[in-house]
């Protein structure tokens, strides 16, 4: 069975832990777009693993991990992960493969990134890693990808053309000093080198994997709402980060996927800009921040924080055909007295139960809430369903009617045995 792994909020939502829950069964974990600006955490036996390029199933021995044409690398950023999970002893020279269809982020993208970032009207609240004029090269098919990067013959053509290009760009716009070319074809060509081994024929290793029964587990980086297509844009990431993105971002057809899991947060949190309609006050974000420890595992920037939002998720649920929704950070709302669920929008005298494309129209809406009562006690030793508090048996059970899809696993801490999953598994 292939399993797409996806966000249904605006990332962060703790898809590391259940891809990690998930690894266990497969063989080949594939990353299917985004950059080294998301991060995956798994903590196991007290130990914390943080990803950002190489698939986080690889915790598990003997897996293969795959980093998707969908992505952008920062070969740089790539070779220092690779070294400090290799110095943790993870065997990435043996499992870490790379697709020889991925674009390359050069020194070029990142100054452009902050630049642009610099000169907008609105911030968007980019990491400033050059993901988006990555992918603006990609797009323009001006882009420089891993079969080229670790082609002597070629890359330095390439590359000539690609910094001549960015110097008639940085002086004609931002008057700023030029790319030396010679200094980034020297460097750039050392990375290439180490990076060689790993790249391979991406659709042909995945054809032959799934002809001899391989199980693929395909994680997307950041969530629904950052989608490019689908999210709260222009506040959105670069690529496609809903499973749709799955397809084209690892080369298998849809035919390949057999379920879909959602992953949210039992509350809602975004890192950046953009809209959050359920937005905690100051005092209550604080207290769910630390307690939730809502930082980035890539910027290390503090996540705000919000009620759960059923609108969010409902399209989340839709757009990626989740077969099934994971839930994570039960935890986090066990001291609650009430908790709160976003059930719709109010705009005016009408009522919106699906999430608007105009972000106008979001910015004059209210929330509608339920009130549930909390639990008042810990939820972090529940090995079951059965075992958890009955307000938060029946917290989790109303967010299931919401979403209109079983809960197939549940969160109650960071550790890996600190979850589990239920009947609907």
């Amino acid at each position: 069975m292939n399993i797409v792994v996806v966000g249904a909020q605006w990332g962060d939502e703790g898809k590391g832990k259940v891809i990690d829950v998930l690894a266990e069964e497969a063989d080949i974990l594939i990353r299917y777009q985004g950059g080294h600006n998301a991060g995956h955490t798994v903590i196991v036996d007290g130990e914390e693993f943080i990803f950002h390029l190489i698939p986080s199933g690889l915790l598990h021995q003997g897996k293969v991990g795959l980093i998707g044409n969908g992505v952008v690398i920062d070969p740089e950023a790539l070779l220092e992960e690779m070294s400090r999970l290799q110095r943790r002893g993870i065997d990435v020279q043996q499992a870490v493969k790379i697709s020889d269809q991925a674009h390359v982020i050069f020194p070029y993208h990142k100054r452009l990134d902050l630049l642009e970032e610099s000169t907008r009207p609105g911030r968007l609240g980019t990491t400033g890693r050059g993901i988006g004029p990555c992918y603006v090269d990609k797009v323009a098919r001006a882009g420089i990808r891993i079969a080229d990067f670790c082609n002597p013959q070629a890359f330095p053509k390439k590359l000539r053309q690609a910094v001549e290009e960015k110097n008639r760009l940085l002086k004609a716009l931002y008057n700023e000093p030029p790319i030396a070319y010679e200094e980034l074809l020297a460097r750039y060509s050392g990375f290439a080198a180490r990076l060689a081994p790993h790249v391979v024929n991406e659709v042909r290793f995945l054809r032959e994997a799934m002809a001899q029964g391989k199980r693929l587990l395909l994680e997307g980086a950041q969530g629904t709402l950052l989608d490019l297509d689908h999210g709260t844009y222009p506040y959105v990431t670069s690529s496609n980060a809903t499973a749709g993105g799955a397809c084209t971002g690892a080369g298998i057809p849809p035919t390949a996927i057999h379920r879909i899991i959602g992953v949210v947060k039992a509350y809602t949190t975004r890192v950046g800009e953009g809209p959050l309609p359920t937005e905690f006050g100051p005092e209550l974000m604080q207290r769910i921040r630390t307690k939730g420890n809502e930082f980035g595992a890539t910027t290390g920037r503090p996540r705000r924080c919000g009620w759960f939002d059923a609108v969010v998720a409902r399209h989340a649920v839709w757009v990626n055909g989740c077969h099934s929704v994971a839930v994570t950070k039960l935890d986090v709302l066990d001291e609650m007295d009430t908790i709160n669920i976003c059930t719709g929008y109010r705009n005016g005298t009408k009522t919106l139960e699906e999430f608007p494309a105009d972000l106008e129209v979001l910015g004059h809406c209210a929330p509608v809430y339920e009130q549930l009562p909390g639990w008042r006690t810990k939820t972090c030793d529940a090995a079951s369903f059965e075992e958890l508090p009955a307000n938060a048996q029946r917290y989790v059970k109303r967010l299931e009617a919401l979403l209109g899809v079983p809960i197939c696993l549940i969160s109650t801490g960071s550790g890996r045995e600190q979850a589990f999953k239920t009947a609907c598994w």
